[in-house]
């Protein structure tokens, strides 16, 4: 089973970076031109992409692999407690991200979503937030990357629909931004 697995996992990673590539880069560039220009990156997701947000964020604002490089601005919206459990309990769990980004987003940031269906709500709303805000919206999804499709400037949408894969392929995608960052960053 477990070379089963790897097999899945590497051939998985090959289709959709073999699609994606160049939207990655793209990404990755926009990333640096933001972040040039005083912006920064705004990362979340549910469950396991909760927890790819987190990690993003941590490899930006520490460091992925170099530890000269100065802090990058990047923050996880998956974090707070008190204000994730404050909104779903005030407004609704559906506007746990897009309120934080009425307080945090601009023109000058980039919004990552991360939701393995595309389809999560509470995901969508904050991604169509981002774009009112004319940040530049970024989505991370497998299936056929559901709603994201429609408001997002590029959706990444990782070619699977086993939850696993589309993860373990969110964290090679994730990895090769920071990375990209990481060697434009270290001067």
């Amino acid at each position: 089973m477990i070379s089963e697995n790897l097999k899945e996992h590497i051939q998985v990673i090959e289709q959709t970076i073999s699609k994606y590539e160049d939207d990655i880069n793209f990404i990755a560039s926009k990333c640096i031109k933001r972040l040039e220009a005083g912006g920064k990156i705004i990362i979340f997701g549910n469950g396991g992409s909760a927890a790819d947000a987190q990690h993003m964020a941590a490899e930006l604002v520490g460091s992925f692999s170099d530890k000269k490089r100065p802090a990058l601005a990047a923050i996880a919206l998956t974090t707070d407690t008190s204000t994730l459990t404050s909104i779903s309990n005030d407004y609704s769990y559906d506007e746990v991200f897009s309120r934080q980004l009425e307080a945090f987003a601009s023109e000058k940031d980039v919004v990552i979503g991360i939701s393995t269906s595309g389809k999560s709500k509470n995901v969508i709303n904050a991604l169509q937030l981002g774009k009112e805000r004319k940040s530049f919206v970024v989505g991370l999804s497998g299936n056929d990357g559901g709603q994201m499709n429609a408001v997002c400037d590029k959706n990444i949408i990782v070619c699977s629909n086993h939850t696993s894969r589309i993860q373990e392929t969110h964290i090679f995608i994730e990895h090769s931004i920071c990375d990209i960052l990481d060697k434009h960053f270290f001067k």
